[in-house]
């Protein structure tokens, strides 16, 4: 199953970043296209990757009711391995998988103060990250897809490993 979300979290990143950079190849309104669709695809990038976090932690059995806690896991998987460390630095105890121990042993008020850093570091990382990416997608004949579908797999794939990292090797079972 979490091969399964792997995957298809990657190709999904990787087709929308594709898709987006390729509207730049048409003659006459490909930039001013790509530029309009690539605002669109930021968001759907982030709503993906909200429901990959979410995704993976319901398979670990980890059921996140409360929204603080949601957040941590979301945007300490989307930021990779600056988000593991802001965690386990702020939290001091949640160990090598600290996806788990997140919900699990973390009181509810340091979830909140690494919220506030982890929500700082999200917005000027992801950010950068996505207005560079912005930028190559609008580039003509066709690069702007290898660069959207490129930059996007390359996001995905960070993901991915730090997903694997937050929650460690899959269940035994999943009910």
């Amino acid at each position: 199953m979490i091969r399964n979300l792997e995957r298809m979290y990657v190709s999904a990143l990787t087709g929308t970043g594709a898709a987006v950079g390729g509207a730049a190849a048409a003659p006459g309104v490909g930039t001013g296209m790509a530029l309009a669709l690539s605002a669109g695809e930021v968001l759907s990038s982030l709503e993906l990757s909200a429901l990959f976090a979410l995704s993976i932690a319901e398979v670990h059995g980890v059921g996140i009711d409360e929204i603080e806690r949601r957040r941590t896991i979301v945007m300490g998987i989307m930021l990779g391995g600056s988000g593991s460390a802001t965690i386990t630095k702020v939290a001091e105890r949640t160990g090598q998988h600290w996806g788990r121990q997140v919900v699990a042993k973390v009181p509810l008020e340091t979830l909140r103060q690494i919220n506030k850093i982890l929500g700082k570091n999200f917005i000027t990382k992801y950010g950068t990250k996505q207005g560079i990416i912005v930028l190559g997608r609008v580039a003509p004949f066709g690069i702007g897809a290898l660069i959207g579908g490129g930059a996007n797999a390359a996001m995905a794939t960070l993901a991915v490993k730090a997903s694997r990292r937050a929650f460690g090797p899959p269940p035994p079972s999943w009910p």
